[in-house]
């Protein structure tokens, strides 16, 4: 099947397999390893994109169900969206990484969220194995703190 949709701000059309998942298509084909596999079942939060804005799990979406919309995945944000992260200590072994940071950067577009949620309670979808999250939550409140977006310019 043919799909076309729109992937970091370009288009793109590709043929897939209806089975594959949205995951497999941007490492395997798409070669966009930024996006890593954790749990494969939705639980961990490491394989968070935007899809049409919002952060979903790209292991539970078949790549059919992206036609015709908007992904975007960490390779779109701006590289300095780590910075605070080194600066928290808020990396260790890196494989949720990604994850967080997609979701961290939604959280900063999104400071509305802060008026009845907390930080720890936005990034609650994100599993980390190394950190304790003090670190994480450390670092999104800082990036909140700092000026100017996070999405380079498609």
């Amino acid at each position: 099947m043919e799909i076309s949709f729109i992937l970091n701000g370009s288009p793109v059309s590709l043929e897939i397999d209806l089975g594959h998942r949205l995951l497999d298509t941007l490492r395997y084909q798409l070669a966009l390893t930024g996006t890593k596999e954790g749990c494969g079942e939705g639980e961990c939060g490491a394989c968070t994109v935007y899809l049409d804005g919002l952060p979903v799990n790209s292991c539970l979406i078949p790549t059919y169900q992206v036609r015709e919309r908007r992904v975007e995945t960490v390779e779109s944000l701006d590289p300095g969206a780590l910075e605070p992260f080194e600066r928290c200590g808020a990396t260790q072994c890196g494989a949720c990484t990604p994850g967080v940071v997609m979701t961290a950067w939604w959280i900063r577009e999104h400071p509305e969220l802060l008026d009845t949620h907390s930080i720890r309670e936005l990034m609650a979808g994100n599993l980390c194995r190394c950190t304790g999250y003090d670190g994480i939550v450390d670092s999104v409140a800082e990036s909140l703190r700092e000026t100017g977006g996070g999405r380079r310019e498609p």
